[in-house]
């Protein structure tokens, strides 16, 4: 039998890797991964629990406030702020920055950016939900952490992942030198290696995309979309469309079996709908560490420049062949008028 590797010993022997670091970044992952395991334990019992449906709260982003949202944002934010290991916070359920002020923080290395409960809007229906959290070393020297802090392009992110809370519970990272997948065993409450060295085939069939939405996208997801759908032997189409529409759910399933997962600009959301910082980047991260590709259509999306706390983003990632047609059709069929914008 194969000896078993958690999460916390996987992370001590790979802590090598960060000369910079001592100790702190593999704290820090630590730390997500106990309250990412509070989080699951509530999901699990959300159908016993009094934590389903709205909290009667808007966020910042205009949504409705789920309970558990609430929830995980508070249990995330509580992990992150006794360690000492991070100065500042950005969450999507917060208009600005959370400043950790305590005594063992305000010399802290790293700053983190997250999304405590992607998909939120499946909580009351059994569909899986996620975390999505990205890393980065500040750029203020000491003190408080700022908003300038996270103002930096996802190509300087030290570590990023996400946690899917669906039939197992599973965390997924990278630290810039390749993707693991952890899943918890709850006979002992760790998380352990079950996916090393994960890699998304170059090539697949499944395209993810929200078609309900379809009269408001572009010229060029239009004519993607058509691509995909037409019978062809030589590049054996049709593809098949699944779409859960919980981003972490389609996008894990597309890391494991390939695929390209699409949100874009909608006459809605002329500018995207995903937040770039701590959606888009981290996920972003962890596909290219996998053999994927990110971009907003036309660009990568690790190269966007930071100008918003809370700035949007169109995104096309997955499969490195199938990202890369999806912007060929992009800028066939784009205005000459959209593409000046870019």
């Amino acid at each position: 039998m194969s000896r078993v590797k958690t999460l916390g010993q996987f992370i001590i022997e790979k802590q090598s890797d960060f000369p910079f670091s001592k100790g702190e970044l593999s704290r820090l992952l630590r730390d997500i991964g106990i309250a990412s395991k509070i989080v699951n334990r509530e999901v699990n019992k959300a159908g016993l629990a009094d934590i389903l449906g709205d909290a009667g709260e808007i966020n910042i982003q205009g949504e409705n406030v789920k309970k558990l949202d609430v929830f995980a944002n508070e249990q995330f934010i509580a992990a992150l702020s006794v360690g000492g290991e991070c100065c500042a916070i950005a969450s999507e359920e917060n208009e600005d920055i959370i400043i950790i002020n305590n005594e063992m923080s305000k010399n802290a290395k790293y700053v983190v950016a997250m999304d405590p409960l992607d998909g939120s809007s499946n909580i009351d229906v059994n569909v899986s939900v996620g975390t999505i959290f990205s890393i980065y070393r500040r750029t203020s020297l000491h003190g408080a952490g700022t908003n300038e802090d996270f103002f930096q392009r996802g190509t300087e992110q030290v570590a990023a992942g996400y946690v899917i809370y669906g039939s197992s519970c599973m965390m997924v990272y990278t630290t810039g030198k390749g993707v693991n997948g952890f899943t918890l065993d709850p006979s002992i409450g760790e998380f352990c290696l079950s996916h090393p060295n994960m890699q998304t085939p170059k090539k697949a069939k499944t395209y993810s995309i929200n078609e309900g939405n379809y009269v408001h996208f572009p010229d060029g997801v239009k004519k993607y979309l058509k691509y995909c759908q037409e019978e062809d032997d030589e590049t054996d189409r049709p593809y098949r469309s699944r779409y859960i529409g919980s981003g972490v759910a389609d996008i894990h399933r597309n890391l494991i079996t390939g695929g390209i997962y699409i949100y874009p600009t909608t006459s809605k959301s002329p500018k995207g709908k995903l937040r770039l910082l701590y959606e888009c980047n981290p996920l972003a991260f962890i596909v290219e560490q996998a053999g994927g590709k990110a971009t907003n259509g036309f660009d990568r999306i690790l190269e966007l420049d930071m100008t918003e706390l809370h700035q949007r983003t169109p995104l096309f990632i997955g499969s490195s062949d199938m990202v890369d047609v999806a912007g060929d059709f992009m800028l066939k069929y784009s205005s000459v008028e959209a593409l000046e914008k870019r």
